[in-house]
């Protein structure tokens, strides 16, 4: 479907990338990893036709439609959210609008027989049936859907874009693009700004999903739930790995350990052929076998050493003085903002090496929790404690933006550093991926994601003995979150993280806890036990919204066996849909034959023509008009219940 070849970037005199050559199939499954710089974004864009390569070609059919969902993007603050999403449809709209114009001009005619009204009509029936295949009828519907998935409640419909954060506006552009239903979606990073809930309803979208997908993404579980296939980019080239992520990370260890084995046996008789040339250079007895070696030498092709993308890398806190055993308690803590209450009634104890996680939808209190328990918030009611001896860290959601723009690298680690850490701020900084020339970058020049490594560390090597974390994973590339996640696993004192990485909560935290109704409710284990306690194959099952009154009880996007009914459904509308079309060329064939016969009865009967033959002919015909007049009332009345019906 998509052909890419030979693609190369360079910015400035920096290569990017090269060579990149790969095929995008129908209903592929591409999930496109590598580290933070390396180009993923960029590769997207120039698929998407967003950007230019220097060189190569990107081949696609005119008819193929992308969706391309950016990591920045931009939304008019002039409409409302449905109005936004709505506007985007624009297939569905200019359907929309075609059809009204035809209907109204065909009702406005009174030329039934004619060629043009026929032309008319033809085309009035395409539009209809491709406005039913886009299930246009429903788009309100299908639009409510979407946005309640994606985590917005029904009174956010039609306030206007403007009152939204940045990751709501994500959110609104990701229902743009799904809605559109493009035969190859681009998504950069699409979970960064979602919650637990909505990125199982968007697994639970892809599952359906027709076309093929491309995902840039640091979701190791959403990767392999969601991908058939790897793209990786490393060392300016791409790899193609056709299993998904984890399968991957297999793959490309036993490919690596054989490049090194190769690569250390060509060194090995290199170093041979090198000795053999430079001892027997000037004997006249192995002149012949010298010139032999090295024109051998010079013909060969090298084989690169294995880069060092992947070396293991460490970080471990500095120990600080142990809290006591009880280290933060709420009492009766309840929450409001204006009039929308948050919490009400929480109470919570926080024994020293506990390590908990908050999970639950967007707007259900879990930030608003984590500030009140670091003391960042102050308006509330109820009672706070801390224990004695506790040193708290807290990583706010917006702490990348909190960083100072005119520092380098090296002074905001450097400034934070005290005593003995002092000497190790350069090996700190390697362990977080700064090195060399990149910790003397000004912070206003580093991506989203070399800003969050840097606000992370900046945090770690406070002293602290309690640590809270609002998701510290967002914009992480693999390998700085597993290097996060092995230093909080070592972390012997007390842990709150609020995160919606299902594989880094796994096996991290002890305890889950639920923010929900405005209640917290305790789940002992990790994510995926809580998720098997729940029995819902999905977290998107805890508070499901229905929209418009077209959900039952227990419906789910997520349920295969309701996914399955939805699929014959729309099967059985197609086919209605097809055969009411099929009918109606078979009645407009058989009203042209009825207008032909009776001009020929309404004239004198000539010696030629058998009057009573055509008497039956135009009864018969009569009879059968009818019953297809009778038969397409029917079908159109079983298509207006199927499109109704609530799954």
């Amino acid at each position: 479907m998509i052909s890419v070849s030979d693609i190369a970037v360079y910015f400035g005199a920096r290569e990017l990338f090269s060579g990149v050559t790969f095929n995008i199939r129908e209903k592929d499954r591409i999930g496109l990893t590598g580290l933070n710089g390396t180009g993923k974004s960029t590769l997207l864009k120039v698929i998407a036709g967003e950007l230019m390569p220097d060189s190569g070609i990107v081949s696609k059919p005119r008819s193929v439609r992308i969706g391309y969902l950016p990591q920045h993007i931009r939304i008019s603050d002039t409409q409302s959210v449905f109005e936004e999403v709505a506007s985007s449809l624009k297939e569905l709209n200019r359907l929309e609008a075609e059809i009204t114009k035809l209907t109204e001009e065909i009702n406005r005619r009174d030329d039934f027989h004619t060629g043009e009204y026929m032309k008319l009509a033809g085309r009035l029936a395409d539009a209809t049936e491709r406005f039913h295949l886009l299930e246009g009828g429903r788009k309100d519907l299908l639009i409510g859907r979407t946005l309640s998935g994606l985590g917005f409640e029904k009174d956010d419909f039609y306030k206007p874009t403007g009152v939204f954060s940045g990751g709501w506006r994500m959110r609104i552009e990701l229902a743009k693009v799904l809605l559109q239903q493009p035969d190859v979606l681009l998504l950069d990073e699409p979970t960064n700004h979602l919650d637990i809930e909505s990125i199982q309803w968007l697994e639970d979208y892809f599952s359906s999903f027709k076309g093929a997908l491309m995902l840039v993404s640091h979701d190791k579980a959403l990767l392999d739930h969601v991908t058939t296939r790897t793209l990786e980019l490393e060392n300016r080239k791409i790899t193609d790995y056709p299993v998904p992520y984890s399968r991957y990370l297999v793959l490309k260890e036993d490919r690596m350990q054989q490049q090194e084995a190769v690569y250390r046996n060509q060194q090995k008789w290199i170093e041979q052929t090198e000795k053999f040339i430079e001892r027997f250079r000037y004997k006249a007895t192995r002149a012949v076998q010298v010139q032999s070696r090295i024109k051998q030498l010079n013909k060969l092709e090298r084989i690169d050493p294995v880069e060092t993308d992947n070396k293991a890398v460490h970080f471990s806190f500095k120990g600080v003085e142990r809290s006591g055993d009880i280290v933060l308690e709420l009492k009766n803590i309840s929450k409001t903002f204006g009039e929308k209450q948050v919490l009400n009634h929480i109470d919570l104890l926080m024994e020293r090496g506990e390590k908990i996680a908050f999970v639950g939808k967007n707007g259900e209190g879990k930030t608003t929790l984590a500030r009140i328990m670091a003391g960042d918030l102050q308006d509330f009611r109820g009672g706070r404690k801390v224990g004695t001896k506790v040193q708290m860290g807290y990583y706010a959601q917006d702490q990348a933006e909190r960083l100072d723009p005119g520092k380098t690298v090296f002074d905001v680690i450097d400034g934070e550093a005290t005593g003995d850490m002092r000497t190790r701020v350069r090996s700190m900084l390697g362990a977080f991926l700064f090195s060399g020339e990149e910790v003397e970058k000004k912070v206003s020049v580093l991506s989203g994601g070399e800003r969050s490594r840097l606000a992370l560390l900046q945090l770690l090597i406070r002293p602290a003995n309690f640590l809270i974390l609002d998701e510290p994973t967002n914009h992480l590339d693999m390998r700085t979150k597993n290097i996060l996640k092995q230093a909080l696993s070592d972390f012997t004192g007390t842990l709150l993280v609020v995160s919606h990485d299902r594989d880094f909560l796994d096996g991290l935290v002890d305890t889950i806890y639920e923010v929900h109704g405005h209640k917290l409710t305790q789940h002992d284990g990790d994510i995926y036990r809580f998720l098997a306690k729940k029995k819902l194959p999905n977290l998107n099952e805890l508070n499901r919204k229905a929209f418009a009154n077209d959900t039952v009880k227990g419906s789910g996007s997520s349920s295969k066996e309701d996914y399955q009914k939805r699929k014959q459904r729309r099967n059985i509308i197609r086919s209605l849909q097809q055969k009411i079309l099929k009918l109606e060329k078979e009645i407009s064939d058989l009203e042209s034959r009825k207008i032909s016969l009776e001009k020929q009865l309404e004239n004198p009967p000539s010696r030629d023509m058998d009057f009573d033959r055509l008497s039956i002919d135009y009864n018969i015909l009569r009879t059968d008009l009818t019953k297809k007049l009778d038969l397409w009332a029917d079908l159109h009345e079983q298509l207006e219940k199927k499109e109704q019906t609530k799954i």
